[in-house]
């Protein structure tokens, strides 16, 4: 699949590349994909929720009733979770809700990710570029003269730039990601992908790598 490379300006620059088959072309693995973003979502939980369980709550321990004959459920105090006003048993305590996934799955979810962008022709390729100082106003002309004002944009530079990331920090449909940190989240987050042409080299790099 080929796509025009364009400038900061939103102009053709004539040029054109070739976006890898065993990247871009895939047929989509929906359940992979599935998998990578829970685990994503999974870790941006805090996981810090607490209840009181009915060893850490005010109220009397005095036995009720009898332990046998009385006809109903044991019960031993008014802290019960059987009794109306008990306590609460198997609350939430806080824990770390990450699970394992494999490298390859995940490789695979991000090329999938991809795919389907691919196939939306959401992808826009432009010459590689940086500001000289941190400006929003650059940022914003940028995504103008790319016609893309109005959708969630994902900016893909090929290493971390601070000068863009401040720009685009105060643009609330705006994020920028480093090629290398490339997750399936953001890529299908995205409405556009605003990708660089050294940025392409990298993620070539890193997905077609021989899988161990």
């Amino acid at each position: 699949m080929e796509v025009n490379v364009l400038n900061i300006k939103g102009e053709d620059t004539g040029r054109k590349v070739t976006l890898n088959e065993s990247i871009f072309g895939i047929e989509p693995n929906d359940h992979a994909i599935y998998l990578d973003v829970k685990q994503f979502m999974a870790n941006q939980r805090q996981g810090t929720h607490k209840s009181k369980e009915r060893s850490e709550i005010s109220g009397s321990t005095r036995k009720l009733g009898r332990q046998k004959g009385g006809g109903g459920a044991r019960r031993g105090d008014i802290n019960s979770p059987v009794l109306v006003g008990g306590a609460r048993v198997f609350g939430p305590k806080p824990r770390d809700y990450w699970f394992k996934l494999n490298k390859k799955v995940k490789a695979l979810a991000r090329r999938s990710a991809l795919s389907y962008k691919a196939q939306e022709n959401a992808i826009l390729v432009v010459e590689d570029f940086t500001f000289e100082a941190p400006k929003t106003k650059d940022f914003v002309t940028i995504v103008n003269n790319l016609k893309i004002a109005d959708k969630k944009v994902l900016v893909v530079l090929p290493e971390a730039n601070k000068n863009v990331f401040l720009s685009a920090r105060n643009i609330e449909r705006a994020n920028v990601a480093i090629a290398s940190a490339l997750n399936t989240y953001s890529v299908l987050n995205a409405q556009t992908l605003v990708v660089t042409e050294s940025s392409l080299k990298v993620i070539d790099n890193i997905l077609t790598k021989k899988e161990a």
